[in-house]
């Protein structure tokens, strides 16, 4: 009897889950869409300004902050995405069960959508952090080599 009231309250707590979860999906590619704005401003004059301050300490904060959010985006955006896959999952295969095609339909279209929305903020996180640690990582070596004149 303990097993069927675990399980029930384990199978509410996940049902109220779905909406947080494809609000803090949308969340992140709206974060996404954000940093690579970020990202093209720092390719194009960005880092050149920091570098060109001569301040070694900002420009290794501001590369370790932003790479920290690329691959913040890289590994939540996918987990979420997994979380909205499989929680409408559960009530769409009971519908199945029942002969619920509109349900079960519902169900596979949002797991689907949250997967995809997952796997495209995590790949375009990915990018940017692999983008941002090759630009600071050059910009701190050109802080360490002297430039000759002439």
């Amino acid at each position: 009897m303990t097993a069927s009231y675990s399980l029930g309250l384990m199978h509410q707590i996940t049902n109220l889950l779905l909406e947080p979860v494809v609000w803090a999906l949308l969340m992140m590619l709206v974060l996404t869409v954000y940093e690579v704005g970020i990202a093209i401003g720092e390719r194009y004059g960005g880092i050149r300004r920091l570098e060109n301050a001569r301040n070694h300490q900002r420009l290794v904060s501001a590369g370790r902050r932003r790479i920290e959010r690329a691959d913040f985006i890289t590994r939540l955006a996918p987990m979420l995405g997994l979380m909205g896959t499989l929680i409408p999952l559960g009530p769409g295969l009971a519908a199945l069960g029942e002969g619920e095609l509109k349900i079960l339909t519902t169900a596979m279209t949002v797991a689907f959508d949250t997967t995809v929305i997952g796997l495209l903020a995590g790949m375009v996180g990915f990018v940017l952090g692999r983008l941002r640690r090759r630009w600071y990582d050059a910009a701190l070596e050109s802080l360490r080599v002297p430039v000759k004149n002439g």
